[in-house]
C-alpha cells in the first residue's frame, strides 16, 4: 500500500501546523488501507520475540491485579517490509517533508497498544527524551488504527501557541506549573486519521479504562539534513532499556536514550 499524492497537506494544514505545533489530517488512509494497517499490526503482534530484532514492551495492568499487558512495538520496520514502505514513501513521508521544508528520514517507529487497563502519558514534550542529541527538532506522525476516544485515552494537544524550546526538563514530565499556561484538549481520531506533531508540542493522553485495547501508531522524523539517526538511537536504546524478552532477571532499568 502506497500513496502518492506530492502535496497532501493544505495551506490551511500548514498554516495550523505553524500556529500550533500540530494538525489532523483526517481519512489520509482510506478504510481500506487503515484496514490493512491493522492486519500489519497483528502480523507483528504474532511475530515470536526474538533478542536482537524487534523490541516489544510490556506494563502492570491498572485493571487487572499482577497483569502484564503489551505495552508498546519498537524496531519493527527492517522485519515488515509493507510498513516499511509505509514510513519511507507515498503521502506520510510527503506530509512530514512539507511541515519539515525538505526531504525526512525515518528516527523511530512504534505502536503504542493501550490495551484495556493500559496506562496513560503524562504531559511532556518529545524532545525531553534527550533528542537533542540527535537532531534539533523532529515531526512525529500519529496513525489511528483503531478508533481513539476521550474514553479509551486519545491524545491530548495544546491550544497554545506553537513551542520552540523546552519548557521541562530532561527525563521529567511537564509539571502542573508548566502546565498551568496550557490547555490541553482531546483530539479523537478514526482509522486512517493521522495527527502530525512537532517534539516541542506539549501533549498527554489518560489510562484505557475501557475493555478493549486502542491501537496507534507513531512514526518520528527529523529533517535529512541533521542526518540519520536511527540505527544509533535503537542500539542505544536496546543497551540502556532493552524489550522485555532481553531484560536480565532481577535488573532495573530506567530510559535514558
Amino acid at each position: 500500500m502506497s500513496l502518492h499524492d506530492p502535496a497532501p497537506l493544505t495551506a490551511q494544514d500548514l498554516a495550523h501546523f505553524a500556529e500550533t505545533g500540530w494538525l489532523v489530517r483526517r481519512g489520509l488512509f482510506s478504510t481500506a488501507q487503515a484496514g490493512e494497517i491493522a492486519r500489519w499490526t497483528d502480523e507483528l503482534v504474532a511475530l515470536p520475540e526474538v533478542p536482537g530484532r524487534h523490541m516489544v514492551y510490556y506494563e502492570d495492568s491498572l485493571t487487572t491485579r499482577g497483569e502484564r499487558v503489551m505495552q508498546r512495538i519498537e524496531d519493527f520496520c527492517p522485519y515488515h517490509a509493507e510498513f516499511d514502505n509505509l514510513v519511507r514513501h507515498g503521502s506520510l513521508a510527503a506530509a512530514v517533508a512539507q511541515l519539515l521544508g525538505g526531504p525526512a528520514v525515518l528516527f523511530k517507529e512504534k505502536i503504542n497498544f493501550k490495551k484495556a487497563g493500559g496506562a496513560g502519558f503524562e504531559p511532556h514534550q518529545d524532545q525531553q527524551a534527550g533528542w537533542t542529541t540527535y537532531a534539533p527538532m523532529f515531526v512525529t506522525a500519529l496513525v489511528s488504527i483503531d478508533r481513539a476516544t476521550v474514553e479509551n485515552g486519545c491524545l491530548e494537544m495544546t491550544t497554545a501557541p506553537r513551542q520552540t524550546q523546552m519548557i521541562g526538563a530532561e527525563w521529567e514530565p511537564l509539571t502542573p506549573e508548566q502546565m498551568a499556561a496550557f490547555d490541553l484538549i482531546s483530539i479523537p481520531t478514526e482509522p486512517g486519521d493521522v495527527l502530525f506533531f512537532d517534539s516541542y508540542a506539549p501533549h498527554a493522553s489518560k489510562p484505557n479504562l475501557t475493555d478493549a485495547q486502542r491501537r496507534i501508531l507513531y512514526l518520528t522524523y527529523n529533517a535529512a539534513s541533521d542526518g540519520d539517526h536511527r540505527r544509533r538511537y535503537y542500539d542505544e536504546k536496546r543497551a540502556n532499556f532493552p524489550p522485555d524478552i532481553e531484560r536480565l532477571p532481577g535488573a532495573k532499568y530506567v530510559f535514558r536514550v
